[in-house]
């Protein structure tokens, strides 16, 4: 502890603190606590020397930048003071243990802990009280916590917003007035809405020259045109995935997801809070999906490149596991057989082994046979044509809006010139120049959304394929599945099947109708699959169709919703 004369007055720090940020801007408690502490200073002789000034933080953790600052002086050689003054303990840390690290990390230096309304000597005694008190402070904290989540929950199942930063593409908004609250909901951002929806369409279909885009190749794509984030920087993966992957987006905002330390919470505690759905369902799906694809640890690097038609999307029925390549007879004899069984033997599986040329060739006769042909094929995707059309006549709805938007927008801007110019309005006026920035930037945005989104239907020629056109495809890509064993082949199979799975009695193969016809697509200009590989994906909604045989194949598409 402190060994200074007492003819020496002390050197004393000032360490003041509010819990929330409306707190401190309304100087609810900073300066009491400060006149009590240059009081408590003056009548004991002390010199203040310093005063650390937390606005706005919880005192259950140490992620306080002054309450940091105060302990790396403290625990300086030499320290700048001898004495912390603060009006409570419960000021300093509301967690008993914290309390103890700090004050005994302070005190290794000579730098003691004083509290104005209670104040503590250093025997057993009072350290054991202060610890106490340290206790009942954790405690009544935690209580508080958990009556203040239970309101904002409550709020949240009513559907009002909890007053955090809502995501990009909505904004805050007053609801409703209730006492003296104004209760909050979260309503569409007309100048950020338009860059979510074109980000989960890049995600789901591209921008009209290529196939659907990557994280990373839509972060570029935004940048390099200049399509910046709401705070006006630049777009990065992590930033971007998150819009990706957020289900507001769908109109379902998780409330309570996760604790202040990150950890996801129990389903039963999270809340879902209504909202204006931004993307379709399908979409986000979709897109949900691909990442999944994408995900470098669902599907294996030894799946992309391995030479073997099957690998990565044949299963076991029994067990659900891979079926992987076996070999017998010094390799003259190649089999699909189930992996489980092969580690953990009879007891993990039962198992089963299919010659590999057997079932490459059930698989591939089967989608050329069944799944190609060309009248099935057009029942099969009729649904999702017309959806496809009916995307179409949205978007061009939305093309018009867009450009109706960008028109009042203009009209606005003009009369607001017309009347500077006639003098009813002064050009000095501080809103002013907000209101035309404002206006100048939603025109412009609604411009550029609109030109994007012409450029798109103009390019996509997938969304104006006609019963007819898709019949001939089919017969095009039943074709090309017999040219031999190459690239072209193993990646046409796996965009058909998906997932193959070996029952006792059956092969069921189970695929995607969007990723179907976007295969048929690249099949018109001699490409390849161009999707990507598929991922270890096994749970799929179905619908039956069968083709009974001694050993039957089936396959089942997901159906759009």
């Amino acid at each position: 502890m402190n060994m200074k004369s007492p003819h020496v007055a002390l050197r004393a720090a000032l360490y003041l603190r509010v819990s929330t940020t409306r707190q401190a801007e309304h100087d609810v408690s900073i300066p009491d606590q400060k006149r009590q502490g240059e009081a408590y200073c003056e009548a004991r002789g002390y010199q203040l020397v310093e005063t650390f000034v937390e606005a706005g933080a919880s005192a259950t953790n140490d992620r306080r930048p002054e309450f940091q600052r105060m302990i790396e002086a403290g625990t300086s050689k030499p320290a700048p003071f001898d004495v912390v003054v603060v009006h409570s303990f419960s000021r300093f840390f509301r967690d008993h243990f914290e309390l103890e690290f700090n004050v005994r990390k302070l005190a290794k230096n000579g730098v003691k802990l004083l509290s104005i309304t209670q104040e503590m000597g250093d025997d057993p005694m009072h350290v054991m009280m202060r610890q106490i008190m340290a206790l009942f402070d954790e405690y009544q904290s935690k209580e508080n916590g958990k009556h203040v989540m239970r309101a904002l929950k409550e709020n949240a199942r009513q559907g009002f917003w909890n007053g955090s930063l809502p995501p990009i593409g909505y904004r805050v908004v007053d609801a409703e007035q209730r006492g003296a609250k104004m209760k909050k909901k979260l309503e569409i951002d007309p100048l950020h809405a338009d860059t979510v929806r074109l980000i989960f369409r890049l995600a789901s279909e591209g921008d009209g020259t290529s196939g659907p885009m990557g994280v990373k190749n839509i972060v570029n794509y935004l940048n390099k045109h200049n399509l910046f984030t709401r705070n006006g920087g630049r777009w990065g993966i992590g930033q971007l995935h998150r819009v990706l992957t957020r289900r507001t987006y769908i109109g379902e905002h998780r409330f309570n997801r996760r604790s202040n330390k990150g950890v996801i919470k129990p389903e039963e505690e999270i809340v879902t809070v209504p909202v204006p759905p931004l993307i379709d369902l399908e979409i986000f799906e979709a897109v949900q999906n691909r990442l999944k694809v994408n995900n470098p640890k669902v599907t294996p690097p030894r799946v992309v490149s391995g030479p073997n038609l099957l690998t990565g999307i044949c299963h076991c029925g029994n067990c659900g596991g891979a079926m992987t390549l076996r070999t017998g007879k010094n390799g003259r004899y190649r089999y699909y057989a189930c992996s489980i069984r092969a580690r953990q033997g009879e007891t993990g599986c039962k198992g089963r082994a299919i010659p590999m040329d057997k079932l490459d060739r059930m698989v591939v006769t089967h989608i050329e046979e069944r799944l190609l042909d060309p009248e099935r094929i057009e029942d099969v995707l009729a649904s999702l044509l017309d959806r496809r059309q009916e995307g179409v006549e949205r978007r061009s709805q939305h093309i018009a809006e867009l450009n109706h938007r960008a028109a009042e927008a203009d009209n606005r801007l003009k009369r607001l010139y017309d009347a500077i110019e006639a003098g009813s309005l002064d050009p000095t006026e501080s809103s002013l120049g907000e209101r035309i920035a404002g206006l100048t930037a939603l025109r412009d945005q609604a411009r550029a959304d609109a030109t994007r989104i012409e450029a798109m239907l103009a390019s996509s020629t997938h969304q104006r394929l006609t019963g007819a056109a898709v019949r001939e495809l089919a017969s095009e890509a039943r074709t090309r599945l017999r040219l031999g064993k190459g690239g072209y082949r193993r990646e046409h199979v796996r965009a058909f099947a998906q997932h193959v799975e070996v029952a006792d009695d059956a092969i069921y193969i189970k695929g995607s109708k969007n990723v179907l016809l976007r295969t048929l697509v690249a099949t018109k200009g001699g490409k390849t699959a161009g999707i990507g590989v598929p991922g270890f994906i096994p749970k799929w909604r179905m619908e039956w169709d069968s083709n009974p045989r001694n050993l039957s194949v089936r396959w089942f598409s997901r159906p759009v919703p």
